[in-house]
């Protein structure tokens, strides 16, 4: 088991997503979170879990969540792991 270096807590805010069309909103939403991870853990290998895309696809692709709660966790091979966090 590979230990992880570091782990944090993110609010991700989604707003720029409701710049584009109607029917690319969660697909730019997914998008956002990946820069988001990859600007504040410094890495570009960002892996997202599946529950974090099912909370932003549950309403659809026109209407995703204004911000997210993600736990994320970098590995010491500059891997990043995303995952929801839970309330």
């Amino acid at each position: 088991m590979v230990e992880s270096l570091k782990e944090q807590l993110y609010v991700i805010p989604l707003r720029d997503a409701k710049r584009a069309p109607c029917w690319k909103r969660s697909n730019k939403a997914i998008k956002d979170i990946r820069t988001f991870l990859k600007k504040h853990m410094k890495t570009d290998d960002v892996r997202l879990d599946k529950s974090i895309n099912e909370k932003v696809w549950e309403r659809g692709s026109e209407k995703p969540p204004q911000k997210i709660r993600v736990r994320a966790m970098k590995f010491e091979d500059g891997q990043v792991q995303a995952e929801l966090a839970e309330e």
